[in-house]
């Protein structure tokens, strides 16, 4: 998701950009020998950041990424400069009518599994990066974005592991008080670049960020869920600008 972010910013900026466990070229150990789960995901993330000797910096999320950034910041908040986020969500009015048959999911595993399994298709896959996205900017999605992740979920076991995190994300949700608690107490300088048409992580998570951080910087862009794909240059002047000034 990040390859043109990263080509744009490195003339200025050390990037980082892993993937997480059973994702990308990370490894991908079935869900008998691995406790797939977002704290776990963010002590991984945590031990890497240590391992390659990352002190202070600037956390940019995304999806996902947000509640294992966010772990990470709420605990550590002295090492982080700036956070940038991306449909990252952090707070109850980012969540759309996508969500429902998650969280059905979460009270229930077992009756809704197969429905959910739907949303590991390619057809899910394709629609996560299309929708919300005006008709003038549909082609500068290149298809190799949406096969190469749908690659991967096509691997042996790795649908299992979708499906488990899925059943974890609810917890995400007890810590969102503690998120916007570190928000209200730290401050940190935040940019919010959000896709407008985001049928994932709605706008309203977007503008919710300036309750606890009312200096925020909000971007609502004309773009769904990968904003990065339809408006990498809009949001790598946005990002340069900014870190340039939260160094």
């Amino acid at each position: 998701m990040y390859r043109r972010l990263l080509a744009e910013l490195a003339d200025e900026f050390w990037l980082i950009a892993p993937d997480h466990v059973g994702f990308g070229r990370s490894a991908s150990p079935p869900v008998e020998e691995f406790p797939y789960g977002f704290e776990k995901l963010a002590e991984v993330t945590r031990g890497l950041l240590d391992r390659i000797g990352v002190g202070r910096f600037a956390l940019y999320v995304q999806d996902y990424g947000a509640p294992i950034g966010l772990r990470i910041a709420a605990d550590q908040p002295d090492r982080i400069t700036a956070l940038i986020t991306q449909s990252g969500n952090a707070y109850q009015e980012g969540f759309t009518p996508f969500w429902d048959l998650l969280f059905r999911h979460a009270a229930d595993r077992a009756a809704h599994e197969e429905e959910v399994r739907g949303m590991l298709t390619v057809e899910a896959t394709r629609w996560q990066y299309e929708h919300g996205v005006p008709a003038d900017r549909l082609e500068r999605i290149a298809p190799e974005a949406w096969l190469l992740d749908q690659a991967g979920l096509d691997r042996p076991g790795n649908q299992e592991i979708q499906l488990q995190l899925f059943w974890d994300y609810q917890f995400n949700l007890e810590q969102y008080p503690r998120f916007q608690e570190y928000f209200r107490t730290h401050r940190p300088p935040t940019l919010v670049a959000w896709g407008a048409g985001d049928e994932i992580f709605g706008p309203e998570g977007a503008k919710a960020f300036a309750r606890d951080l009312p200096e925020a910087e909000i971007h609502l862009l004309d773009a769904g869920h990968f904003a990065l794909e339809t408006h990498g240059a809009e949001i790598a002047s946005l990002v340069r600008d900014f870190l340039r000034r939260n160094r």
